[in-house]
């Protein structure tokens, strides 16, 4: 694996990741950005990010396999990878369903495509996958440069490293909120997991494997539940939070500051983090 994301990550939309936003990024320490959402098989925002910035890996969270065809983001890779060597990541998982994909299982979607990419020259250490059950993960292993995740606990990167063995990639997502007024903070924080958490059945399942219960699934989910899937306090606490994902076998966390101030969220974190890997 030649691509270098370090232990530091953040998560943007990819309709706000603008150039000048990864600059700013880039500044404050972090290794990679990640586009979330379902960007275009194009890929030319992930193109505009590197443009402008000089070390900041640029990765996707997802590439929708049911709209984005596999042919479309097989030339988009090898057009970044031919202008930015070494600082694209493409992540890949099964969002929502084109209306014309037809009815194939999401696992199989995935071996297909992945097929598909290997056979128009993608390296297999430059995609990822966006998985959460133990047949894909060990697929991912097999197939990638490893796994990404959001919506998980420490013990999910635990669990993902036993299955996926010490050589494939483990990177997970963690939503912050610097705020220390808990019930504020889960307020925010709910707003933004609880409807993914609690509707998408992957994402539910997953978390049901973690053990959560049903009563923390239901409604707008336990304050038990917003509290492990978005950290929130002081900044060394939530820097503490983020390391536990590594300490747990995690090699790396792309961050969701959620707030107004998501720029000066991020260089606090990145700082707090910063101190306590010295």
């Amino acid at each position: 694996m030649t691509i270098a994301l370090g232990e530091l990550g953040v998560h943007l939309h990819y309709q706000t990741a603008t150039p000048e936003l990864a600059v700013e990024i880039e500044k404050a320490g972090y290794g990679a950005m990640w586009l979330i959402g379902a960007p275009p098989a194009d890929l030319d925002v992930v193109e505009q990010v590197l443009d402008a910035t000089e070390r900041l890996v640029v990765a996707t969270c997802i590439v929708n396999i049911w709209t984005a065809p596999a042919k479309i983001v097989a030339e988009s890779c090898h057009r970044i990878a031919a202008k930015h060597p070494d600082r694209f990541l493409l992540g890949l998982g099964a969002g929502r369903r084109a209306p014309d994909s037809g009815y194939m299982l999401p696992y199989d979607a995935h071996v297909e495509y992945l097929d598909e990419l290997a056979a128009a020259g993608v390296p297999a250490d430059q995609v990822a996958l966006a998985v959460l059950g133990p047949r894909a993960l060990r697929l991912a292993a097999e197939r990638t440069a490893g796994v990404a995740a959001v919506l998980v606990t420490p013990a999910h990167a635990q669990r993902t490293r036993q299955i996926v063995g010490e050589d494939a990639l483990v990177m997970v997502g963690q939503h912050v909120v610097l705020d220390t007024d808990a019930e504020r903070a889960r307020t925010i924080g709910r707003a933004a997991v609880a409807f993914p958490a609690l509707n998408v059945p992957e994402i539910a399942n997953n978390l049901r494997r973690a053990g959560f219960t049903v009563e923390d699934l239901t409604d707008q989910g336990s304050d038990r539940l917003i509290d492990a899937l978005v950290l929130h306090g002081e900044v060394g606490a939530i820097a503490s939070g983020l390391v536990e994902h590594l300490d747990a076998g995690a090699d790396h966390v792309g961050v969701t500051v959620l707030g107004d101030d998501v720029l000066g969220g991020l260089r606090a974190v990145a700082g707090a983090v910063a101190e306590l890997r010295r």
